[in-house]
């Protein structure tokens, strides 16, 4: 197995420990604050990129082309993200399901409160061309059927791939840049 996947893994493993252990530990209201666990998710990301890409360079004979260390950055933040991803599905379906309603009714009752002022209710109204011929009633199931497909554990899974594959790729290419102006910078001739 490559050095770069092996760094993917063990950090994926890593981060799925302190998810975990937040779980285990965490009660109340600082349960529900996602701050900490993305915080360091990104970080989790970011190390098993830039460290699998460090050992794969201290290891390798020939020398690269940027092309191809991205690829090689790109081979930790892909495992890593695959892995997060599914862990995240399971968490939430199976670990924690009720996080995702805890996030609904807090939308709701947020959604209750604008509905029931009436500044704010003509503001909504405005704001969105398809709410000026709904009455209450019809806006609130609209908006409700909405954040029941936005917190639901697919689309959550869905939109943490989407965002962690778009950060392995930015990483990677920020890691290689940085790998080859100051780490192993090619000799002049």
């Amino acid at each position: 197995m490559r050095i770069t996947v092996k760094f993917g893994l063990i950090f994926a493993a890593i981060w799925i420990g302190f998810k975990l252990v937040l779980f285990a530990t965490l009660t109340g209201a600082a349960r529900y604050d996602l701050g900490p666990a993305i915080l360091t998710n990104i970080l989790c990301l970011l190390l098993a990129i830039s460290l699998g890409l460090y050992f794969h360079k201290r290891q390798e004979e020939e020398d690269n082309n940027a092309l191809g260390d991205i690829k090689n950055g790109l081979s930790a933040g892909l495992p890593y993200t695959v892995i997060v991803s599914i862990f995240l599905y399971f968490y939430y379906t199976k670990i924690d399901p009720e996080f995702n309603q805890h996030q609904r009714s807090e939308a709701a009752m947020q959604l209750e409160k604008i509905l029931e002022d009436p500044d704010q209710f003509k503001q909504m109204k405005a704001s969105n061309a398809d709410f000026e011929v709904m009455d209450k009633d019809q806006i609130r199931e609209s908006i409700l059927t909405n954040q029941r497909a936005m917190y639901s554990p697919q689309a959550v899974t869905t939109i943490g791939l989407l965002g962690m594959l778009l950060l392995a790729t930015v990483n990677s290419i920020f890691v290689t840049i940085v790998y080859r102006r100051l780490i192993f910078p090619k000799p002049r001739e």
